[in-house]
């Protein structure tokens, strides 16, 4: 009897403890709300209704890890929206798929304009806490959507986006994905190609954030030797844990913390734990070894909503990450800590982004197009590069008719 007395006392305990660690969570999350990196809700507005915002309810959508109700009871304060679309687009229709992804985030700060607030600095950021709302980001996923082509990544940024993802699952002309370090893609471009690192720069002069989940292990080190400015893994985790090529092993994690990037933690089940099954206990597994080898100035909360089939037990929605932010403070993660990993991370990399920005601002766009012959395809027009090689070929008739009169 004695036995259950006290069995009964220590559930107690642990039961206000647990309240305890929750209450904090929230307690911090009402002043420090937070920004994740990388949600995929537009895509499945295109899945589920072909992007149609007069046919949803953002309030009441049930299909989806994301809900109006569910980011607030979850103290989402930022969130990058990814405007994603396949890799059977690439070479295809992928820009304009692309702007229509874009454009949805934009319909929802207009349908929503109580809730969602569009912003593209990290003074907009902070300017949407402070009305409560969420910050909304745009983030493109996959460099293919670009179509090679300066133009259309400048015009991305004057629409609002404010990082790319330099691959999804397949390599492009100028850089290779994560799929070349399991043998499943060859190695096309051997990392960044001389254009993609002119990519990168320019992302630099524009104040647009480099992210590097999906890419390989090379293309992350070429662009983090290449880049002016902090990048981010919007979704990754840690290889250590799970070794899986979308994770970032320890040595990227170490030049992370040395160049002030930024690693935000993936909740797929197959990055977290590389099974079928995961919980929350898991996911801060993750927080805590990127912590231990980068510091706590290079962690950041990355869900992948609505991108995966399969999230953990316990995170199995957006409302859930006062529950992870909980076991953290009873991991024994200080207030500093945590306010960091859950905005102040992500806004300083920001800052950091737009001050190059500012830096590069006398600096010529790019402008050098990609050679035709590695964008060359039935859905490629060879515009503008007639011209140049029609000039290249009269340099070198000139050339062969100077040498010729020199020699007789």
């Amino acid at each position: 009897m004695a036995f259950l007395s006290i069995l009964a006392l220590l559930c107690c305990h642990f039961v206000v403890v647990v309240d305890s660690n929750r209450t904090q969570a929230l307690e911090i999350m009402d002043r420090v709300p937070v920004i994740d990196g990388h949600n995929d809700l537009p895509w499945q507005l295109l899945s589920l209704y072909n992007n149609q915002m007069s046919k949803v309810d953002l309030y009441n959508l049930n299909r989806t890890h994301t809900n109006i109700h569910k980011l607030r009871e979850g103290r989402v304060g930022g969130q990058f929206w990814a405007a994603y679309v396949p890799c059977d687009t690439q070479a295809k229709d992928a820009v304009k798929r692309t702007l229509e992804q874009i454009d949805i985030v934009h319909q929802m700060c207009d349908k929503y304009p109580e809730v969602f607030m569009c912003v593209s600095s990290s003074a907009g950021i902070a300017e949407a806490f402070h009305a409560k709302k969420v910050a909304s980001l745009i983030g493109v996923e996959g460099g293919h959507s670009i179509d090679s082509s300066f133009g259309v990544l400048r015009t991305f940024h004057n629409l609002g986006v404010r990082y790319m993802t330099v691959t999804h699952s397949c390599n492009t002309p100028w850089v290779d994905n994560w799929l070349v370090d399991t043998g499943s893609d060859p190695a096309t471009n051997n990392g960044l190609s001389e254009f993609g690192k002119n990519v990168i720069l320019e992302m630099n002069r524009l104040g647009m954030i480099v992210d590097l989940a999906h890419v390989s292990a090379k293309t992350m080190k070429d662009v983090l030797e290449v880049s002016q400015a902090p990048v981010i893994f919007s979704h990754s985790s840690a290889y250590e844990l799970c070794k899986h090529a979308r994770n970032v092993q320890d040595d990227v994690l170490r030049t992370v913390k040395e160049k002030r990037g930024l690693v935000m933690v993936n909740f797929y089940n197959d990055y977290v734990t590389c099974s079928k099954n995961a919980n929350l206990s898991h996911v801060a597994d993750h927080f805590d070894y990127i912590k231990r080898i980068a510091g706590y100035e290079s962690v950041g909360f990355g869900g992948d909503y609505d991108g995966v089939p399969r999230v953990p037990q316990g995170l199995e929605d957006v409302s859930k990450y006062p529950d992870l932010v909980a076991e953290l403070l009873r991991r024994g993660w200080t207030r500093m800590e945590l306010e960091a990993a859950l905005a102040g991370n992500l806004i300083r990399v920001f800052s950091e982004v737009e001050q190059t920005s500012t830096k590069m601002n006398n600096e010529v766009p790019k402008d050098e197009p990609i050679p035709y012959n590695e964008i060359k395809s039935d859905c490629h027009t060879n515009y503008g590069y007639n011209a140049a090689d029609r000039q290249l070929l009269g340099q070198g008739l000139f050339l062969v008719c100077l040498l010729y009169t020199l020699l007789v």
